[in-house]
């Protein structure tokens, strides 16, 4: 029998099968020794507590050597999920009552090192800084922020968008003349890089107009420099006209001397630097910018001082006082009794450009007429017959100018005592050309026939 359990023994241990010596007891041999002492009763109390204490500390460390096993094995079948191997997570085990991380890494601390969970505003000792308020926060109270500004934030002008935003500004002021209104209109905006763009856009308009635009223009540029612009962007603005000149003459023909013009105006007016000029000294190929700035330097070095050149333009618009126009129109009808051209009065009336004013050039010609002697009648009922065939003086300005020089009769009379003989054959004469109405010349005023008699002599004349 010994012989069969020793073979069967043998035999199960090469089949894999662990024998009953193999396996680790739980008991050694003082153990089983008190066990033996136990079961006979010979046990005193202290070595009885003494037995307890020693199995408790032995099922302890038979625990942490468990779950030192268990944490190894996690981490290497951690390691070949890394690796890309395929794992199902039915072969793990649970631990009953386990609150480590299931990944298998951590060291089984608590959250947020105590400071997690509901109702934990934070780690005691924990300290919180002042947040900035949140506009994107539930709770966030606008008035209680304190005082909130609001700016307006204005786009800047598209340069594609510049030509549109600015020549209805340009062709209004040329309208009304008042720079101020422009200067606000331009803060509005925000020009940004191309606010130097507006001075050569008015001046590249201006000279497709008339003398008074160009005018408008110079006192404009004289105004907006230091408020709105600076000599900078005026010295840019002028630099791009000189570039775009010869596309400027296929409208505008006579632009290099108005360029020049322009030039030498905006320096006498402190709008361009002195130095303007001299940067282009031997530097300009193009023969129409050279022309320019050739006229530009003729016109400042006419000047022994640099004062404005107020006259650049001529006279023009109504925007002149009126004592200059009268000056004006005074020197042309006595250049027009020198020389007779009718077409170069013609010409020098409309650049005058003021057509609500033609009424005085009637009445300066009448005057004229009952001051001096021998054709100039003739020669003024000529001139007046000629403007009024064209248009250029309307009924309405023939009538007030006649009707003004019969108002002032008395008083010319004092100093001309034929005045009234003299009206009454101009008047006969400029009916029978077509230059005045018939009721015009029958309201003429007379000179009442002087008596030498007394009341009370019958009527009778004395010879």
């Amino acid at each position: 029998m010994a012989t069969e359990g020793e073979t069967w023994t043998t035999v199960q241990k090469h089949d894999g099968v662990l024998s009953f010596d193999d396996v680790d007891h739980p008991y050694g041999d003082e153990d089983e020794a008190a066990l033996e002492a136990e079961v006979n009763g010979n046990w005193t109390p202290q070595e009885k507590a003494l037995h307890e204490a020693r199995l408790k500390a032995k099922a302890k460390r038979r625990v942490r050597k468990s779950s030192s096993r268990s944490e190894s094995l996690s981490e290497s079948l951690s390691g070949e999920l890394a690796d890309g191997d395929s794992y199902s997570s039915k072969g793990k085990v649970p631990v009953p009552n386990d609150r480590k991380s299931r990944t298998g890494k951590g060291r089984g601390l608590p959250k947020k090192g105590g400071a997690g969970g509901k109702g934990v505003w934070g780690a005691a000792g924990m300290v919180y800084e002042v947040e900035e308020p949140d506009a994107k926060d539930p709770n966030y109270d606008e008035v209680a922020q304190g005082d909130t500004v609001y700016a307006t934030v204005v786009p800047e002008v598209d340069e594609r968008e510049l030509e549109k935003t600015v020549n209805p500004i340009v062709r209004e002021y040329f309208e009304h003349g008042d720079t101020k209104e422009v200067q606000m209109l331009l803060k509005e905006l925000n020009l940004g890089h191309h606010k130097y763009e507006f001075s050569s856009l008015a001046v590249s308009l201006s000279l497709e107009g008339k003398a008074s635009h160009r005018e408008l223009t110079s006192r404009l540029l004289r105004d907006l420099v230091g408020k709105v612009l600076s000599d900078s962007d005026m010295a840019r603005a002028f630099d791009k006209i000189l570039k775009e000149l010869p596309d400027l003459m296929l409208d505008t023909p006579e632009a290099p001397q108005m360029l020049g013009q322009f030039i030498a105006r905006a320096i006498a007016d402190h709008a361009l630097p002195m130095a303007f000029l001299d940067r282009y000294k031997g530097k300009v190929d193009c023969d129409h910018a050279r022309a320019a700035l050739d006229r530009a330097a003729v016109l400042l070095s006419m000047k022994r001082e640099m004062v404005r050149l107020d006259n650049v333009w001529g006279v023009g618009g109504g925007l002149r006082p009126v004592k200059h126009l009268v000056k004006e129109m005074n020197f042309l009808l006595k250049e027009y009794l020198v020389s007779g051209e009718v077409k170069e009065a013609e010409r020098c009336l409309r650049d005058l450009e003021v057509p609500h004013f033609h009424h005085e050039l009637v009445y300066e010609a009448v005057v004229m007429v009952l001051e001096s002697k021998g054709d100039t009648a003739v020669k003024m009922c000529k001139l007046l017959q000629a403007f009024w065939k064209i248009g250029l003086i309307t009924v309405d300005q023939m009538n007030r100018g006649f009707q003004r020089v019969y108002d002032e009769l008395p008083e010319i009379n004092l100093d001309v005592p034929h005045a009234h003989s003299i009206m009454e054959s101009f008047t006969d004469l400029c009916y029978q050309e077509s230059v005045i109405t018939k009721q015009l010349r029958d309201s003429c005023p007379s000179r009442g026939r002087k008596r030498f008699v007394s009341e009370g002599d019958g009527g009778l004349i004395k010879n």
